[in-house]
């Protein structure tokens, strides 16, 4: 599956990007999904930082996700839902593979703009998908959907009959 980065993700949808980036910088805690090397999953919580025009994923060195990172690079990251059952903005998740980051030069300047503990792990995203799910008009599941080298999908259910409408 082809990933793309986010300056690509923005390029082609700039709106969806802005609300997806919102939605994760809405709460600093997130929920991280990896692969264990049993190939059996693994669910942490975990910081989202939007640095340096893209989101990176910081970690503890030699915490298990960043293990699992390390070897098979594969991820999805779930926004926070929030604390009440209403979401009113909304469900977002981003998935790809997790490309550490070991260019000194752009460590220094996370550092400098984070000052994260040290030493750490920093992971830059290649998507290959970005989701978002809400509620319109309080009956319609609306669900967006975004994958490299196509257009942004929307495809909206309604409560009254179970169908769904997808839209181009």
């Amino acid at each position: 599956m082809t990933s793309h980065s986010w300056a690509d993700f923005r390029s082609a949808e700039p709106d969806f990007a802005d609300a997806v980036r919102r939605r994760f910088e809405q709460y600093k805690h997130h929920v991280l999904a990896t692969v264990r090397k049993d190939g059996s999953p693994r669910v942490t919580g975990l910081e989202v930082e939007f640095r340096l025009d893209e989101p990176l994923l910081g970690m503890m060195p030699n915490s298990r996700k960043a293990l699992d990172l390390r070897r098979d690079p594969r991820f999805a990251v779930q926004a926070n839902p929030g604390p009440d059952a209403e979401m009113a903005d909304g469900d977002v998740r981003m998935s790809g593979r997790a490309v550490e980051v070991t260019d000194p030069a752009l460590l220094a300047r996370f550092i400098g703009e984070v000052k994260p503990p040290e030493p750490f792990h920093l992971f830059r995203v290649e998507l290959t998908e970005v989701v978002r799910t809400g509620l319109e008009g309080g009956d319609t599941l609306v669900i967006q959907v975004w994958r490299p080298g196509r257009p942004l999908h929307t495809i909206r259910r309604g409560n009254d009959d179970g169908s769904a409408d997808a839209a181009p």
